[in-house]
């Protein structure tokens, strides 16, 4: 899905890149709309996993900064985001699969806030600094960072918007 969208992809295709047989397929995915609900589910649970493991280590917004920026420059921000690709393919068209990308977000600004609100009592952002608000704004300059990236081929984008909003953030 993540490669070829959900329009773009069967659940015969999904069959067949999983080397399972229909019954299988169709005991865990009776239908694309439960197959879609899944990989949202999956994406946002994996995103919010890596996202509290590199915040939660001894230099953490390095950490974070650096998988952020690795990932982009690996894929050369081809395919954007797993979880924000997902908006413009359903959320005008599926609320219920709008409803769950908006929670999944919820989860990622959420741990975003938690590991920022540990570093912000361990002195290590500005004490001036909301930790939520700049967890939303970081996941706001991801997502458009990732947008134009898509776009240009080029992790500039998305590596300029974290990096200035670090260095604003931690005073450097």
């Amino acid at each position: 899905i993540h490669e070829r969208g959900v329009a773009g992809t069967t659940l015969e295709d999904v069959k067949v890149a999983a080397e399972v047989s229909g019954s299988q397929m169709y005991h865990y995915f009776p239908d694309k709309n439960e197959l879609v609900q899944a990989v949202i589910d999956y994406q946002a649970d994996a995103i919010v996993n890596r996202q509290r493991h590199a915040l939660s280590s001894a230099n953490g917004i390095e950490a974070w900064q650096n998988m952020v920026i690795t990932a982009a420059r690996r894929t050369k921000a081809k395919g954007g985001c797993q979880l924000g690709s997902l908006v413009s393919q359903l959320a005008e068209s599926d609320p219920e699969a709008r409803a769950l990308i908006a929670a999944g977000f919820d989860q990622w600004a959420a741990a975003l806030g938690d590991g920022l609100r540990s570093l912000h009592a361990d002195g290590k952002l500005r004490s001036d600094i909301d930790p939520d608000d700049l967890a939303t704004t970081l996941l706001a300059a991801l997502e458009g960072g990732l947008v134009l990236g898509q776009v240009l081929r080029s992790s500039r984008p998305i590596e300029t918007a974290v990096n200035t909003l670090l260095a604003l953030a931690v005073g450097k």
